[in-house]
C-alpha cells in the first residue's frame, strides 16, 4: 500500500512539473535557510558546554551602587578566589584569570609576539576541560614561570608538539618552562587563548591584596549546581566582612554567573571576550521558523488552489472503494515525498552557501555539525515532520469532497477555503515586509554609527601599541623623528587605545580617609601626553591643556570632561582641588582641575559617554599607545615611513598599525554580521513569497484561459487582462503592508533600545519597505500575467 502511494505521488509530481518545481524549489530554499540559521543558533547556544563540569562552573561578578555612581563588573580583585573557597564549603575549586599575560616569546632565533595568553592558577585544569596532549595536567602550572601551550602555538614555536615539554622559552626575557601542550580551545568559548601562564611568585602581594583592585576574573567549581544561590544570599555579609574596608559603604551585590549563560546573557564592564546576545538568537530562531512557514504556506496555497484539477480523481477513488483515511494517506505520501526531495536539494544549497554564510557570520559551521549519523537522522525526522505539517490541511481538504458533487466537477462552497488561502498570502507578506523594514533600520543604525561625530577627528588617524618598554622611554625622540615627515601632521600618546572598549576606571573624589563618600563617582581614567588633545582635534570647553613648560602638571594637574562636570553639579570648576585617589601608603591624592574638554566618545556608541579624568603619564611605561595623524596625500608612503622609523627604535617588534576609524567600526561587527545575515534571509523570504505568488497567478491564468481568450476577442487590452489577474493578489499585499507597519515598528523600537545613541524611526522607512515588497510582488505576478494576456485567443478558445 505504501509503495503504491509513493508511486502515485511520484506520477502526480511528474505530471504537474511546473507546480512541483515551484513547490520543491520554494521548500528547498526555506529548508536551507532554516537549517543554516539552526546551525548558527545551535553554535551560539552551545558556548562553553563542552566542559564536562559546565553545569557547576560559575563566574564571580560584582555590582555596586551608591549616591553618585555605580559599577557592574565582570572582574574582581585577586583575594576573591582564595577567600570564597575558604569561606564557603560549597566551593570545590577556585581559580583566577588575568588577561594581561601577552608577551614576546623567544626561542633560539625565533621571536613571536603573542597577545592571547592568560595568567592563571593551576586549579584551572580542575575546573575547565582542556585536552592535554603532553604534560602533567595535575601540576602543569604549579610552579612559577611555567607555561602551557596550545597545539597551534607549540607548532609555531617549535615546529612540532611531541618533544616540547620541559623546553625553556623566554617571555619578555624571563626564562619560562613549557610544562604542557593542550588541544586548541574550541571557538565557541566565551574566552579563548593560545597559552596559559602561571602567576609570578610575588603576584599575590602588595596592591593585589586590595579588594578594590578589580582586575582579574574569578571562576568557581561548586559541589552542586544550585549552591550558587546560598553564596549569593551571603553576598552582603561577605561584603561587610571583607570588601567594604577598601570600597566604602554602598549597596553591593555578589553575583555568580553560570558558565553556560555568560556568552548570551552577560554584558558587564570588562568582559573577557566578545559576547553574543540572546535577543539576536531569538530573532534568528523566529526568522528561521517564519521563512520555513512561508515555504509551507506556498505548498498549502498551491495545493488547495489546484483542488478543481484533482476533484474528479478524488471522486473516482471514492467510487472504487477508497476511504477518506486512504485518501488522506495518499496526499500525505505525496507531500512527504516532495519534502524529502526538497530536503535533498536543500542539503546541496546548504553545502554551497556555507562558505559565504561563515564569512558573513564569522563562524566555522559545517553541514555535518552534529555528526553524520545525527545529521542524517535529523534530516529524516525534519522531512517527515515538515511533510506532515505541510500536508495536514491539503490532505483533509482534498479528501473531504462529496462523491457525487466531485464527479460533476463541483467543489461546493469554497468561501472558507478561499479566505483561508488569502489569509496565508497576507501572512507571508506581513513577515516579508517586517524583515525588509528591519533590514532598512539596521542599515540606518550602522550607517549612523559610522558617520556620527565622536568629539574628535578619527579620520586619517593611525594608532599602534608600543610593546617594547625601552621604546616607551624614548617616545619623545620617536615623535620628533616622525614629525620630520611633512605628511605627518601630529603625534600624541595615550595609555590606552580608545575605541576598544577597555579603558580603565576608578574612584573620583574620595573622602579624606581614602574611603568612598556619597560624592564618590566611578570615572574613566585616561593618561595622555600634552600632544594628545591637539593631535586628536579634541576641543576644550574651558581652561587649558597640559603644558610641558609647567612641570607640576605631571603630579598635580588633571583635565575632566563635560559629563563629569555636569554629574558633579559643578559651576566654577577651573582651579578646583579634588581628591582623586590613594597612594600605596594610604595617603589621599589631591589634584587641580586645569581644564575641561568637550565630551568625546572613547567607547562604541552602544555606551553613553562616561565621566572621565585625563592625566599625564606618571611613568614612561604608561606611554604605550601612539596616535599619528597623517595627511590624505600618499597614505602608503606615510605608513612606510612610520614603519621604517619605528623599526629603528624597536628592531624586534613590528608596528601593528590600525586606523582609528576601523577600531571603532570593529565594535559594531556583531551588529554588522547580524544585519547582513538578516538581509540575506530577507531576500530569501521575498523570493519564496514571490515564488508562491507566481504559482498562484500561473494557476489562475490556466483556470481562466477561455475567459481570457473571450475577453481578448471582445476587445480587452493586455493591460486590462493583467489587471484582472493581478488585482486580487495585489489587494492582499496591500493589506499585508498595513498590518506589518505596527509590528515592524514595535520590533525595531525594542532592538534600538540596546544602543545608547540611536536613530529615530521615521514613517517613510515603513512606506519604503511596503512599497518595495509591493513592487517586487507586482513585478512577479505581472510577468506571468503578461504572458497569459498575450497568448493568441484562437489557441485559448481551442483548449480543452
Amino acid at each position: 500500500m505504501i509503495k503504491n502511494y509513493i508511486k502515485t505521488a511520484w506520477r502526480n509530481l511528474h505530471k504537474h512539473r511546473a507546480f512541483s518545481f515551484i513547490n520543491i524549489f520554494g521548500l528547498a530554499i526555506g529548508i536551507a535557510a532554516f537549517w543554516l540559521i539552526t546551525l548558527y543558533v545551535a553554535d551560539e547556544w552551545n558556548y562553553d558546554r563542552y566542559h564536562t563540569k559546565a553545569d557547576r562552573i560559575f563566574r564571580v561578578t560584582q555590582h555596586g551602587q551608591w549616591n553618585g555612581g555605580k559599577f557592574d563588573l565582570a572582574v574582581t580583585s585577586p583575594p576573591y578566589a582564595p577567600t570564597l573557597k575558604s569561606e564557603f564549603p560549597q566551593v570545590v575549586e577556585a581559580c583566577r584569570i588575568d588577561a594581561e599575560g601577552g608577551s614576546k616569546i623567544t626561542y633560539g632565533d625565533k621571536t613571536i609576539n603573542e597577545g592571547s595568553m592568560l595568567f592563571t592558577d593551576n586549579s584551572i585544569f580542575k575546573i575547565f576541560t582542556y585536552h592535554f596532549l603532553y604534560g602533567d595536567e595535575a601540576n602543569a602550572l604549579a610552579k612559577p614561570n611555567s607555561i602551557v601551550l596550545t597545539e597551534t602555538l607549540a607548532k609555531n614555536i617549535f615546529g612540532s608538539t611531541g618533544d616540547v615539554v620541559d623546553k625553556v622559552v623566554l617571555l619578555d626575557g624571563t626564562p619560562t618552562t613549557v610544562s604542557g601542550v593542550i588541544a586548541d580551545v574550541p571557538e565557541n568559548s566565551h574566552f579563548t587563548f593560545k597559552a596559559l601562564r602561571s602567576f609570578p611568585a610575588d603576584y599575590y602581594s602588595g596592591y593585589n591584596l586590595n579588594w578594590g583592585n578589580s582586575s582579574i576574573y574569578t571562576y568557581l567549581l561548586l559541589k552542586n549546581a544550585d549552591d550558587y544561590k546560598q553564596i549569593e544570599a551571603s553576598g552582603e555579609a561577605f561584603f561587610s566582612k571583607y570588601v567594604q574596608k577598601d570600597l566604602g559603604p554602598m549597596k553591593f551585590k555578589l553575583e555568580l554567573q553560570p558558565l553556560t549563560s555568560i556568552h548570551l546573557h552577560s554584558n558587564l564592564s570588562y568582559e573577557l571576550g566578545s559576547n553574543g546576545n540572546i535577543t539576536y538568537v531569538y530573532v534568528f530562531a523566529i526568522t528561521a521558523l517564519l521563512i520555513l512557514l512561508i515555504a509551507i504556506i506556498n505548498y498549502v496555497n498551491l495545493t488547495t488552489a489546484r483542488a478543481s484539477i484533482r476533484i474528479k480523481e478524488v471522486a473516482v477513488r471514492k467510487v472504487i472503494g477508497s476511504g477518506r483515511g486512504q485518501l488522506v494517506a495518499m496526499f500525505f505520501a505525496e507531500c512527504i515525498l516532495l519534502t524529502f526531495i526538497a530536503t535533498a536539494i536543500a542539503s546541496a544549497f546548504i553545502q554551497l552557501s556555507l562558505p559565504y554564510f561563515n564569512q558573513v557570520s564569522g563562524k566555522t559551521l559545517q553541514l555535518l555539525q552534529f555528526g553524520t549519523v545525527n545529521t542524517v537522522a535529523l534530516f529524516i525526522i525534519f522531512s517527515l515532520m515538515t511533510g506532515l505539517i505541510s500536508g495536514i490541511y491539503p490532505a483533509l481538504f482534498l479528501s473531504g469532497f462529496k462523491t457525487i458533487s466531485a464527479m460533476k466537477g463541483q467543489t461546493g462552497n469554497q468561501l472558507t477555503t478561499v479566505m483561508f488561502r488569502k489569509g496565508l498570502v497576507v501572512f507571508q507578506f506581513v513577515i516579508t515586509i517586517v524583515l525588509i523594514a528591519g533590514s532598512f533600520i539596521i542599515y540606518q543604525q550602522l550607517n549612523y554609527f559610522n558617520k556620527k561625530e565622536l568629539g574628535f577627528n578619527k579620520q586619517q588617524t593611525l594608532t599602534f601599541h608600543i610593546n617594547n618598554r625601552d621604546v616607551r622611554s624614548k617616545v619623545d625622540a620617536l615623535k620628533q623623528q616622525l614629525l620630520q615627515n611633512p605628511h605627518i601632521e601630529a603625534v600624541g600618546v595615550a595609555g590606552n587605545p580608545i575605541g576598544n572598549n577597555n579603558i580603565g576606571g576608578g574612584d573620583f573624589n574620595l573622602g579624606p580617609d581614602g574611603k568612598a563618600t556619597s560624592e564618590s563617582k566611578i570615572v574613566q581614567n585616561l593618561q595622555i601626553d600634552e600632544d594628545f588633545i591637539p593631535a586628536m582635534q579634541i576641543k576644550m570647553a574651558a581652561g587649558r591643556n597640559f603644558s610641558k613648560s609647567i612641570t607640576t602638571d605631571v603630579a598635580d594637574a588633571i583635565i575632566v570632561n563635560e559629563t563629569l562636570v555636569k554629574e558633579m553639579g559643578w559651576k566654577d570648576v577651573i582651579g578646583k582641588r579634588v581628591r582623586t585617589g590613594v597612594d600605596g601608603n594610604g595617603h589621599v591624592i589631591e589634584q587641580t582641575i586645569v581644564g575641561v574638554v568637550k565630551d568625546f566618545n572613547t567607547y562604541s556608541l552602544q555606551h553613553k559617554i562616561a565621566p572621565m579624568v585625563l592625566s599625564l603619564p606618571a611613568q614612561a611605561k604608561d606611554k604605550d599607545n601612539l596616535y599619528v595623524r597623517i595627511s590624505r596625500n600618499d597614505i602608503q608612503a606615510s605608513l612606510d615611513y612610520i614603519t621604517k622609523i619605528y623599526s629603528a627604535f624597536d628592531i624586534e617588534n613590528k608596528a601593528e598599525i590600525h586606523f582609528l576609524d576601523q577600531n571603532f567600526a570593529a565594535q559594531y561587527q556583531t551588529e554588522q554580521k547580524q544585519g547582513n545575515i538578516l538581509l540575506a534571509f530577507t531576500i530569501l523570504a521575498i523570493c519564496i513569497a514571490c515564488l508562491g505568488l507566481f504559482g498562484l497567478v500561473t494557476f489562475t491564468a490556466e483556470q481562466r484561459v477561455k475567459e481570457i481568450g473571450i475577453r481578448k476577442v471582445l476587445g480587452a487590452s493586455v493591460a486590462g487582462i493583467v489587471k484582472l489577474l493581478t488585482a486580487d493578489l495585489m489587494k492582499l499585499v496591500g493589506i499585508a503592508v498595513l498590518i506589518s507597519f505596527p509590528i515592524a515598528w514595535f520590533a525595531m523600537h525594542k532592538w534600538l533600545q540596546n544602543f545608547a545613541y540611536k536613530i529615530d524611526i521615521h514613517w517613510w522607512v515603513f512606506v519604503l519597505a511596503g512599497g518595495a515588497a509591493a513592487i517586487v510582488a507586482l513585478a512577479t505576478v505581472s510577468v506571468r500575467s503578461v504572458k497569459a494576456a498575450t497568448v493568441n485567443p484562437v489557441k485559448s478558445l481551442k483548449s480543452e
